[in-house]
């Protein structure tokens, strides 16, 4: 009996011990939860422009070290002439859009007030479309004979679209800027990209071992593959489309060139702008002419089906399928920045239900990684 009294308050002491420790535990992980959310507090301004400059970084990696080889090793050099090449191949092109739309405006408003602005007759075709074609033949007529009177009449609707428009051209230079500062901002992480590449491989080994340095390596891979085959894609149709509308002086061919660049970014492609100007072009010019800008545009507005299977799907592992999924559904959900975030995530999920689901096929395909982004520059480093 006294060897049991005597193990008692051990026990208890043990018991105790315990419970304090458990209770010291959550107490650490309460004031490290508070700091971190007092962290995320005071970046969340910045996290846009970090986000944006990390996904810069990786996927100018490629270019940097190339260059920086070339002019003999000089890392400060090649960020700086990559930074100032971003800058103005973003200004450059901003700038033009913008002149071009003022220019437009302008124009169209003296003429309005001037009384010079008129729309043609309305084509007698219409009048023969059923259930709508009366009604509208009539009232495009009504609206081209006296176009003042109808700009008065709707006024306060012009007045609301306007405002809408005037706003949503603010929020566009706002994100201008920001992108500009995280150009600017990505040079510098491309001078520290050795250290920067040791420290992601560092914490996602800490994270999920060596699984999450692939991982870490995968989202480089995707990172600048979206870019080559998205962001790239999206420049060279743009450019081809803005060389074309200046060759046949097409009006408004600054704002048709940034709305075909949009919509090739938001995967809708450049069909949309371009097969409405197609069948204006038939209605307006010589059928000599419009078949030429016709066997131009279309080629222009298939080119990306032909180029992004090949650049987005380089290196990787992860079906096609899954990486439009992404770009698409990021796209959508979270704008320009879902365009990488999105396949990115969906990239890394789909290995992970893999290499759960049918661990043999993923411990197979794992020797098959390779170093990408910031990782290229540490294993070159280490060797």
């Amino acid at each position: 009996m006294e060897h049991v009294n005597d193990e008692t308050p051990q026990r208890s002491g043990a018991g105790q011990i315990s419970v304090e420790a458990r209770v010291s535990d959550l107490v650490r992980l309460g004031i490290i939860g508070l700091f971190a959310y007092w962290t995320l507090e005071l970046i969340a301004p910045f996290a846009l422009i970090v986000i944006w400059s990390a996904i810069l970084a990786v996927a100018l990696f490629p270019m940097f070290d190339a260059l920086s080889r070339l002019i003999g090793n000089r890392p400060v050099i090649a960020a700086v002439v990559i930074v100032v090449g971003c800058l103005v191949l973003i200004i450059a092109p901003l700038a033009l859009v913008a002149v071009n739309f003022a220019d437009t405006v302008q124009a169209l408003i003296s003429k309005v007030w001037t009384g010079e602005f008129t729309l043609p007759a309305a084509p007698l075709a219409i009048k023969e479309w059923p259930v709508i074609g009366e009604r509208l033949h009539n009232t495009w007529n009504q609206i081209a004979g006296d176009m003042a009177s109808t700009i008065l009449k709707f006024q306060a609707p012009i007045r609301e679209v306007m405002g809408a428009v005037v706003a949503k051209l603010a929020s566009i230079g706002g994100g201008v800027l920001s992108f500009v500062a995280s150009i600017m901002l990505s040079g510098l992480f491309l001078t520290r990209a050795t250290r920067l590449a040791a420290a992601t491989q560092l914490l996602a080994n800490r994270i999920a071992g060596e699984k999450g340095v692939g991982f870490a390596r995968l989202a480089g891979t995707t990172v600048r593959n979206v870019s080559r085959g998205v962001i790239g894609v999206a420049f060279l149709q743009t450019l081809l489309c803005g060389l074309c509308f200046a060759f046949f002086d097409i009006p408004a061919r600054g704002a048709l060139t940034f709305a075909v660049f949009m919509l090739c970014v938001m995967q809708l492609g450049p069909g949309l702008v371009l097969l409405p100007m197609i069948i204006w072009a038939w209605f307006s010019w010589p059928s000599a002419v419009a078949l030429v800008f016709t066997c131009l545009a279309i080629p222009i507005t298939v080119v990306d089906n032909v180029l992004k299977p090949i650049l987005m799907a380089r290196g990787l592992s992860t079906p096609m399928p899954v990486i439009l999924i992404g770009v698409i559904g990021g796209t959508l959900s979270h704008g320009l920045l879902g365009l990488f975030l999105g396949p990115v995530v969906l990239s890394v999920f789909y290995e992970l239900l893999r290499a759960w689901a049918w661990p043999a096929t993923a411990a197979s395909g794992a020797g098959h990684d390779p170093a990408t982004g910031f990782d290229g520059q540490v294993q070159r480093s280490a060797q």
